[in-house]
């Protein structure tokens, strides 16, 4: 599977594990996206993935492949970082 596949896999996982947590009562800990949160939760998180979209964009065009890589290796970790958050919520075991 291609980097650029990944990339894309991984900011749709974010979002929809991000808007997860906020209905489970989880809070953003980045100040960017809270200020982009003003908007509302939802519309907040999908600026910033619009936001991390076109900066992929802008490393492809440069032919800077490797750029999406590393951070590839971070949304994955922070993936991870939400399903576990996900996991100790409190209000995942009242959800039907």
């Amino acid at each position: 599977m291609g980097i650029i596949q990944v990339f894309l896999y991984l900011q749709l996982l974010d979002l929809l594990t991000t808007l997860v947590g906020f209905r489970l009562g989880a809070v953003e800990v980045s100040p960017f996206i809270r200020v982009l949160m003003h908007a509302g939760p939802a519309v907040g998180v999908t600026i910033s993935k619009l936001f991390a979209l076109a900066l992929g964009g802008v490393c492809v065009a440069a032919k800077k492949g490797h750029l999406i890589r590393w951070v590839s290796y971070w949304y994955a970790g922070l993936v991870v970082w939400n399903l576990m958050v996900l996991l100790v919520s409190p209000g995942h075991m009242t959800m039907r």
